[in-house]
């Protein structure tokens, strides 16, 4: 396994990079400028929408498209679409954040009547690819042979491992949604070094990260960096590659504590 090479999203059939990025946290547009350059093209233009990854995108398109080889590494926004965002009239597809689309992925986190809806978005061109995000793991597998949903986006980490046992291995290998894992850090848990075990000192975001890209079963780990500095932190997870036996170990003891001692909302 190699997080520097790009995995296929499921049936979408789509080339993206083992690590996507979101929006929310206020990274600048270097950072995901830079990112882009280091193969990372899957980019969450979510719920919080900040300036830096818009003027990002907009760098990063209209730059590649005086290149011949501009296709060589697509771009993939994923727009959150939930029953705030979408319209009860679909309206042309926009121009925001650049003018020349690339291949565009909404996202759904309700199914019904939004679902409808999506479908409708979808026909009239308003995007290609319709993704489902939850915490509610045991409908992913339900879910899985419907052709409508292209890509699921789930909670999977050290702590949280249900995933292991609810979605992945209860899904295909074959003709399956993409697989996009979030909360690699549990919201910084795994981070904090009050949280840890006695003695034990906090793994770095880039093991977080590779402790989600290390299972067969997900394509893209979602990181939420602030600065330039943790976008590299997490670019190091693609060079250092899957974990170790030993490190592997480390991050599930790490977990297992926090999970048993430090509870959250979502307790699996």
């Amino acid at each position: 396994m190699n997080f520097r090479e790009p995995k296929t999203l499921g049936r979408t059939g789509l080339k993206a990079g083992r690590l996507g990025v979101a929006s929310s946290y206020g990274a600048p547009a270097e950072a995901y400028e830079e990112a882009f350059e280091r193969g990372i093209n899957y980019f969450y233009w979510g719920a919080i929408r900040r300036g830096g990854m818009a003027r990002a995108i907009r760098n990063i398109v209209s730059g590649q498209a005086g290149r011949p080889d501009h296709r060589a590494t697509e771009l993939f926004p994923f727009s959150r679409a939930d029953g705030t965002l979408l319209p009860e009239r679909p309206k042309k597809p926009g121009n925001r954040p650049g003018r020349r689309s690339a291949p565009g992925v909404a996202q759904q986190t309700t199914l019904r009547p939004h679902h409808r809806k999506s479908l409708v978005m979808r026909e009239r061109g308003m995007f290609r690819f319709l993704a489902l995000s939850g915490h509610n793991r045991k409908l992913f597998p339900i879910l899985a042979g419907d052709a409508s949903f292209d890509l699921f986006h789930l909670r999977y980490n050290a702590v949280h491992r249900g995933a292991e046992e609810e979605v992945f291995a209860k899904i295909s290998p074959e003709n399956r949604p993409g697989l996009i894992s979030f909360t690699a850090t549990r919201w910084g848990d795994l981070l904090n070094p009050r949280k840890m075990p006695p003695g034990e000192k906090p793994p770095r975001a880039a093991d977080c990260y590779r402790f989600v890209m290390s299972h067969r079963m997900v394509d893209v780990c979602m990181a939420g960096p602030k600065n330039v500095g943790e976008m590299r932190e997490a670019l190091t997870a693609l060079q250092l590659g899957p974990l170790s036996e030993e490190e592997m170990a480390r991050m599930q003891r790490i977990g297992a504590y926090i999970h048993s001692h430090h509870k959250h909302l979502f307790a699996r």
